[in-house]
């Protein structure tokens, strides 16, 4: 039986979000703005349409939104998350197997139904209809081809939200439409290699020797030309992959001139990122803190990092903001108006894979301790 496989993801997910909670938003541009409203991380189409772009910064285009009467939203993860959680509820209806592949898509195993367009056509209706998300959905045999079929449902107004590539004849009739930069894993260092030899489309990429994408691309190349040609290299991946790193980044409302005010926020921003790798099964031991002035702002400028390698690998608040003090200490320096600050931990693995310590005992109850701070902030 031909496997079939459905990419679906929400359009303008953070947007639509806010739009579903503040219905007069349907019908005005709408842009999402980054952490302490940083730069525009999601944009509708009509916001698009204007000019604005993915990154832009706020203090850039704040006066030309208020002009044009776009509504900036500042980001709201926890409402997104649930959001997403809602809408792939609907997607266990239709699908007993589902990938939760990033917070706005999912593959679906659609196979063995009937008629899998019609399936992703009622199941764009219903997910509208009980959460007000709209969704696009793109329809093939390997997970690349369903990719290619989603971002052609997403630029072909024609295809009403749905491309279904599944026969060989769709596959030869829309994959020249979709430029070599919009296919999945190719990044711009690839495409302008590939576009350097002719190949500007998913339709010659399609084409290309495996071997010849292999050498340019390495295996990934060789995966990508494959699965173009309907040959499956990737299933779906139920458990989700282990997180390789935590980052918690802020702007200041206000310059920070003193040590004790950086080390306040280094070890606020050591305890939230300990909390995300405990939600997330993971210890770390290369704690990095990183602060530096404004680029925008008058006097002299700075931007300084250190990383302290921790006594074993842990997700503990008290080692990490311990950690971050030594850290912040370090690298201070009077007479700076420092801007934005962070703590970043790389190269995280499974707690059951850490390697221990022969000299320090851990205090069984610190773990219990993590827990119930865990059930206190939450």
């Amino acid at each position: 039986m031909t496997r079939v496989f459905a990419l679906s993801d929400g359009n303008s997910f953070y947007c639509s979000c806010e739009r579903v909670f503040d219905p007069p938003l349907e019908t005005v541009p709408v842009i999402v703005l980054s952490n302490n409203d940083g730069c525009a991380i999601a944009l509708t189409p009509e916001a698009k349409a204007l000019g604005l772009k993915m990154g832009d910064a706020w203090f850039q285009i704040r006066d030309f939104c208020r002009a044009n009467g776009v509504v900036a939203r500042s980001s709201n993860y926890t409402l997104y998350g649930d959001m997403s959680r809602r809408v792939n509820e609907v997607y266990r209806t239709f699908a007993d197997d589902v990938e939760i592949y990033s917070i706005d898509e999912s593959f679906l195993d659609f196979t063995g139904l009937p008629d899998p367009a019609a399936s992703a056509r009622e199941l764009r209706r219903t997910v509208l209809r009980w959460t007000g998300i709209p969704t696009r959905v793109g329809l093939g045999p390997t997970r690349v081809l369903a990719k290619a079929a989603n971002h052609l449902a997403k630029k072909r107004s024609e295809l009403e939200g749905v491309c279904d590539l599944t026969s060989p004849e769709a596959r030869d009739r829309l994959l020249p439409l979709l430029p070599i930069a919009d296919v999945w894993g190719v990044g711009r260092a690839s495409a302008e290699k590939l576009t350097a030899i002719g190949v500007h489309t998913a339709a010659d990429l399609r084409a290309l020797d495996a071997r010849t994408a292999r050498q340019m691309l390495t295996v990934t190349g060789e995966r990508l030309v494959r699965e173009l040609n309907g040959v499956r290299c990737q299933e779906l991946e139920f458990e989700p992959p282990i997180r390789k790193g935590v980052a918690v980044t802020r702007m200041f409302g206000r310059p920070i001139t003193r040590l004790d005010d950086m080390l306040q926020a280094t070890a606020f921003y050591a305890a939230r990122a300990a909390e995300k790798m405990r939600r997330h099964d993971v210890v770390g031991a290369d704690l990095i803190v990183f602060f530096h002035t404004s680029r925008f702002a008058e006097g002299p400028g700075r931007s300084v990092a250190s990383t302290v390698r921790l006594r074993e690998p842990t997700s503990d608040t008290l080692e990490l903001v311990r950690a971050a003090g030594v850290a912040t200490r370090r690298i201070w320096a009077d007479g700076f108006r420092y801007a934005k600050a962070g703590v970043m931990l790389n190269d995280l693995i499974r707690p059951s894979a850490a390697p221990r310590s022969l000299l320090d005992q851990c205090d069984p109850r610190r773990e219990a301790l993590m827990g119930t701070l865990d059930a206190v902030n939450r």
